[in-house]
């Protein structure tokens, strides 16, 4: 018998329709069709140890496991009783009663949450290295209502608790939260060890609380690293004690400064969720803020015309010969990183689009001869990566620092790419480690036109219709369509440890933050945990099965408090398996 084109769309939807639609997908899950309700009184352990539930608890030590669990159960049972997420976009049209357990004919509960961690944490655990922690977890579900998650770490019992939050739904009671997924058994760990959101803070200016709802968001999503970009060119809003100077002179306004306080609340805030803050100081390029409080140090600041002396105004990098640079440095480095080695691994150097032309005007060099250059530039790093060192910390950089420029690394070093997968392939074949942040896929503010103004006349018809450089934007389906390890052999791939998505905020600000970073950077965030690929087939998910996933997971953050875009009209989200929101058959189908 023949099918039509219909019939036969409708059938592999429904083959590919999830069962369950937990975000990222876990490694390995079965899931039943019984209704359970879940207890507001629900008894939990932690080690044989009584859990209470404290609303909004958050650790006053985070190097205590029991309190860094204490303050996951709360956000858990928070995110099911306080934000209870009513799928009435996420079911066909008026058939929600269908889906929701009758309260009235005796539907069993989840009265038990019995939490083991298997190994004790350790320093690692708190500021890790990439692979130092088992993320792992399982979790199971019985019919009789006793849920039980096992981890190694503690950072593996966080995540998976975001997954038990992802099996309830609230009712349209209004004071029933249920499950109808019982028994539910998961096993579940990353694929990549490196899973982060960069926000640049430098560019425009982010009140604290945009950081610390962005922190939220990265953890729900099982990501690890939310890595802040805090100095450029633009401004330096991060307060240096030592040195009040730079800040208050380099900030766009003398009060919006993050303080020694507000950093120390961050990174705490973030250890407590799993996440660790790496903050970025991007140099040598990339600095001119400094000549506000430093002249002598920076050369080309402000130069024009720009293009010129850097990709975008108001330039300005460091002198590349000068001792009073190395005077500062030292400085800085004494102060910023004793108060970032308690809580990261990592500290990021920076290092992109450094413009030779730069040196020109610098009168310790006066040329931009790439053999007079790269030697400075090889004991300026070399000097930073020394400091860095000193204080057991890590060092990322940028891809230019190897690449453009050929400066040696240590072997600790790690290299973030930006510029495509041949940088991938060059670098891991050279045995150095990476991760990927490559525009063309995870750049999460292109598309959206020109910053720049445009004068009447030729510039005018030269650039029309002002679209910025690494236009388009980039959809959630591209972003999902890229894995780092892409076109690697076994030995090249096991060294990327992951990748960020990148918002870069030009045109950016606390007001637009949450609907460009979500749900793009959740797409790349199942990706760099679960990968791209049905472990079955071997081929790229198919979006039918995703986007059904990807819509619920929207739905979740937006109840959580993140403003993430939509993915889909309602119309398609109510749809049974997508069908109607598929696209056109190509020909020869």
């Amino acid at each position: 018998m023949l099918l039509s084109q219909k019939t036969i769309v409708t059938v592999l939807l429904a083959a590919a329709s999830p069962v369950v639609a937990v975000w990222p997908i876990p490694a390995h899950m079965t899931t039943g069709n019984v209704s359970l309700l879940i207890s507001q009184n629900i008894a939990i352990t932690y080690n044989g140890a009584p859990i209470v539930y404290t609303y909004g608890f958050e650790p006053d030590d985070i190097r205590s496991s029991a309190q860094i669990i204490e303050g996951g159960v709360s956000r858990a049972l928070s995110a099911i009783f306080q934000n209870g997420l009513v799928p009435w976009k996420l079911r066909p049209k008026n058939s929600l009663k269908n889906f929701e357990p009758d309260l009235y004919f005796g539907p069993k509960w989840v009265t038990v949450l019995n939490i083991t961690q298997t190994t004790k944490n350790t320093s690692t655990d708190f500021q890790s290295k990439g692979g130092e922690v088992d993320e792992s977890y399982n979790l199971t579900l019985s019919t009789a209502g006793v849920a039980t998650l096992s981890a190694f770490s503690s950072t593996g019992v966080l995540r998976g608790l975001e997954t038990f939050v992802q099996l309830f739904y609230g009712h349209t009671d209004g004071n029933a939260w249920y499950t109808p997924y019982a028994p539910v058994s998961i096993q579940d760990k990353p694929k990549y060890q490196h899973r982060g959101v960069l926000m640049d803070v430098a560019r425009n200016w982010y009140e604290v609380e945009h950081i610390y709802r962005t922190i939220d968001a990265i953890a729900w999503n099982k990501m690890n690293r939310l890595h802040l970009h805090a100095t450029d060119s633009q401004s330096w809003p991060l307060d240096i004690p030592s040195m009040p100077e730079v800040a208050v002179k380099g900030a766009y306004r003398s009060d919006l400064i993050y303080t020694a306080g507000d950093l120390e609340a961050l990174q705490k805030y973030a250890v407590a969720r799993g996440v660790e803050l790496i903050v970025e100081i991007d140099m040598p390029g990339h600095i001119g803020s400094l000549s506000w409080s430093h002249p002598e140090l920076i050369v080309a600041y402000d130069a024009f015309p720009y293009s010129w002396w850097c990709t975008e105004p108001p330039c300005g990098a460091f002198n590349l010969n000068s001792s009073d640079v190395e005077e500062f440095l030292d400085k800085l480095f004494a102060d910023l990183l004793p108060r970032v080695a308690p809580y990261s691994a990592y500290f990021h150097l920076g290092g992109d689009e450094l413009n030779a032309n730069d040196s020109r005007l610098d009168p310790g060099v006066g040329t931009n001869a790439t053999s007079v250059l790269q030697p400075l530039l090889q004991k300026f790093v070399s000097n930073n990566l020394a400091r860095v060192a000193a204080h057991n910390l890590s060092a990322f950089v940028w891809e230019e620092i190897p690449l453009t420029w050929n400066v040696t690394l240590d072997n600790s070093t790690v290299v973030q790419t930006w510029l495509g997968e041949s940088s991938i392939k060059t670098l891991t074949g050279q045995g150095i480690k990476v991760i990927d942040s490559n525009y063309n896929y995870w750049y999460l503010d292109c598309g959206r036109g020109q910053w720049l103004n445009f004068a009447n006349g030729e510039a005018y018809s030269t650039y029309f219709p002002f679209s910025d450089w690494c236009d388009p934007a980039k959809n959630w389906r591209l972003v999902y369509s890229h894995d780092p390890a892409n076109s690697l052999t076994e030995e090249e791939a096991k060294l990327v440890l992951g990748g960020e998505v990148a918002l870069w905020s030009e045109m950016a600000d606390g007001t637009n933050l949450d609907t460009l970073l979500w749900p793009r950077g959740s797409a790349a965030g199942e990706v760099l945990w679960s990968g791209n690929k049905d472990p079955l087939t071997g081929q790229n998910r198919s979006q039918m099965e995703v986007s059904p996933r990807l819509n619920e997971w929207r739905e979740r953050m937006l109840r959580r408090g993140v403003m993430a875009a939509p993915v889909q009209m309602v119309w398609c989200t109510q749809a049974d398996n997508s069908t109607e929101c598929s696209a056109p058959a190509g020909p020869g189908f």
